[in-house]
């Protein structure tokens, strides 16, 4: 389509702020946002012109630009040059579009690498590994730091009163990058032990080298663990706090000098905390550098993508956003109806943005082929049309409630520190053939029957945040449980707060080691029992729960001895018909005990039982595959399903999104959304 003929479609000061969450979300309070990620660097300045008349005709009213592109702002070492980006935010700002400005501390440029091979990785066995994709950066470098340092307080200090800019982003995809292996890294590493432990007899302690001829006489002898085994799970559990704490302040470098240059500006930057290779524990930081939870946002299926973006959103009171977002998606050129549908899903979960990834279709480089809004010869393809419906629909909704403002009264425990610990490498790996259900299942399965009843849900870090907000708490197969997070679901519980744990939590302690006292570690007292059996079933579990027998997909169970606690499910089919499900009154509130792995279907029956008493109350009721809540006194409804579906007994009641009378029930088309007065 020509840019005409597309057009007349789419016509018809220097002083600390204290943290990033602490910043003034004023100027973003109360509004939607949709909008792209841009690359410039990719575009002649004709095109660039062309692509933002586009933008504008489609309603965008962000872009975030400035990722990936650090030899785009300092070609060489010390050289800068911002002309062609600021001549880029200029048009931007006239033709009313804010920009999210992402200091693209990684990856780090050639010329760094060339000039400060500190800079290269190095691989386990000991052999340089050339910077040949993204992220292959050791950010634990000083002169890494330094430039990184540099760069930003240059960039920062350019635009921090540009009329375009709306926000700083750190690093794209931080936490997704490798660990590293130099004889530089090993010093380091070692200099963050002794901070940590202070002593050697500390360190043998902590490190249980007493075990099998592993002691440690003296620093020197202290070696880098393999990242991917084999070695000993406490030595593993170190070497990820240590990449954590080295990610954690790579992040605070920039935040420090946004604070200085640019203090009332607030922080977007789409992390990857949770990102196999390495991630960080961003939930136990994050309110340090975080004025919004923001993502790349990539679903595949509602609870997954939910989850995730409960867990970059945490306890935070601002709205999400979504700094990338699947633009089509279902293949490389996509589904029509798909990314509408998902930006309305991305509201149902608290969203105030959607930002396509990408604009252009790309060229060349590591996502060549990627279909983006408009097509490889320039041509706006119908996702961008598409786009420009979800404009509208954004620009109608932010006067009816939206963003949404969630309070969230549930809360999932979520922890690095068991992440790591509960799936650690190796061939003598005891743990793996112990835990039959991976630490993120366990976090799904119990958040799954939650979001399917359209509750609001948080995934906080215990020690990190105020639990007295919420009447329930989850604790899905927290296996490493530190004093800091006993004392607080102790205390919460000790406080009036219901607390439902489940197999495979509290078995070891801060150093990854078995707890030498009764099961679960430190709280076996606040759920009146201990826990120090474990079997697999011969047949599927069944649990007697009321009225209801509930066959499980799991077949491991923990033998729950109970000292004051009361029984509240069995298995009938094992011997004795041992508990299934235990509650213990202490202090003032109700700790609940779950034998199994977390199972969606037997959590479904327990939280539903514990509703009523609790005063929590599910969203409306919807078929499977359609989500929806309460906005201002409307329903809102999202279809996530590629066929039509009737919710029934809505009406009567106006459809507001598709101008429609609901007489009884509301029918939705594949990917449908509705609001309903």
């Amino acid at each position: 389509m020509l840019l005409a003929a597309w057009l007349a479609a789419c016509a018809c000061a220097c002083a600390w702020a204290g943290t990033a969450s602490e910043v003034s979300t004023a100027a973003l309070d109360g509004r939607l946002f949709v909008g792209t990620c841009y690359q410039p660097v990719d575009r002649t300045p004709q095109q660039i012109h062309r692509d933002i008349a586009l933008m504008k005709a489609a309603g965008f009213t962000v872009v975030r630009m400035g990722d990936l592109s650090w030899d785009y702002f300092e070609p060489r070492e010390g050289v800068f040059d911002f002309a062609p980006f600021e001549a880029v935010m200029d048009e931007m700002h006239a033709n009313g579009i804010r920009v999210i400005v992402d200091i693209p501390g990684l990856p780090a440029p050639q010329w760094l690498h060339h000039h400060y091979p500190g800079v290269d990785l190095v691989a386990q066995d000991g052999t340089r590994r050339p910077a040949a994709e993204r992220y292959m950066d050791d950010i634990s470098d000083p002169d890494y730091r330094r430039l990184a340092r540099r760069m930003a307080t240059r960039l920062v200090r350019h635009f921090a009163h540009h009329p375009a800019l709306l926000a700083f982003g750190y690093d794209n995809e931080i936490g997704n990058g490798f660990m590293s292996y130099s004889a530089a890294d090993r010093k380091r590493f070692v200099a963050w032990l002794g901070r940590k432990y202070g002593t050697l007899a500390q360190l043998n302690a902590a490190w249980a080298t007493q075990r099998w001829s592993r002691r440690i006489g003296s620093w020197d002898e202290v070696e880098l663990p393999l990242g991917d085994g084999p070695g000993p799970f406490e030595r593993q559990l170190d070497l990820r706090r240590y990449w954590s704490d080295v990610t954690i302040e790579t992040v605070m470098d920039l935040e420090r000098v946004r604070r200085q240059y640019a203090p009332d500006t607030p922080t977007l930057s789409n992390f990857w905390e949770f990102s196999g290779r390495k991630g960080f524990d961003f939930l136990s930081t994050y309110r340090d550098y975080a004025t919004y939870g923001a993502m790349g946002f990539y679903p595949g299926e509602p609870v997954g993508a939910g989850f995730e973006a409960m867990l970059v959103h945490g306890g935070l009171r601002t709205p999400i956003w979504f700094n990338e977002f699947t633009a089509g998606g279902g293949g490389y050129y996509g589904t029509p109806g798909r990314s509408r549908m998902w930006a309305h899903m991305g509201l149902i979960l608290g969203a105030q943005s959607v930002l396509a990834w990408t604009f252009n279709s790309h060229l060349g480089g590591e996502e060549q082929a990627l279909f983006g809004l408009v097509d490889h010869d320039d041509t706006p393809s119908w996702k961008l049309r598409e786009w420009g419906q979800i404009a509208a629909d954004y620009a109608r909704l932010q006067s009816l409630g939206f963003p949404r403002h969630t309070d969230p009264q549930v809360a999932l425990a979520y922890s690095f520190d068991s992440w790591v610990a509960s799936s650690p490498n190796g061939p003598s790996n005891t743990v793996r053939q112990y835990i039959t259900t991976s630490y993120g299942d366990q976090q799904r399965q119990a958040f799954e029957p939650l979001f399917r009843d359209n509750l609001d849900v948080a995934v906080v870090h215990v020690a990190h945040e105020d639990l007295a907000r919420f009447r329930m708490v989850v604790v899905p197969g927290d296996y490493l449980m530190d004093t800091a997070s006993a004392t607080a679901l102790r205390d919460y519980v000790a406080g009036g707060g219901t607390l439902v744990m489940t197999a495979f939590s509290a078995k070891v302690d801060e150093h990854n080691q078995w707890f030498a006292t009764p099961l679960p570690g430190r709280l076996h007292d606040v759920f009146g029992l201990h826990t120090n059996e474990f079997y697999t079933a011969g047949a599927p579990l069944v649990v007697q729960f009321g009225e209801q027998a509930l066959t499980l997909a799991t077949r491991f169970y923990e033998v729950l001895e109970p000292s004051t606690a009361a029984v509240r499910a069995t298995f009938p089919g094992l011997p004795g018909a041992p508990p299934a499900i235990t509650e213990n009154h202490y202090g003032k509130g109700l700790a609940l005990y779950v034998a199994t792995p977390a199972d969606a279907q037997l959590l479904r029956a327990l939280y539903r039982s514990l509703y009523g008493p609790l005063g929590l109350h599910p969203g409306p009721a919807t078929p499977e595959g359609v989500y929806a809540r309460e906005v201002d006194g409307r329903r809102y409804y999202v279809n996530t399903t590629g066929s039509p579906q009737v919710v029934p007994a809505v009406g009567p009641g106006k459809g507001l999104l598709g101008a429609r009378e609901i007489t009884r029930d509301l029918d939705l088309e594949p990917f449908g959304v509705e609001l309903v007065q």
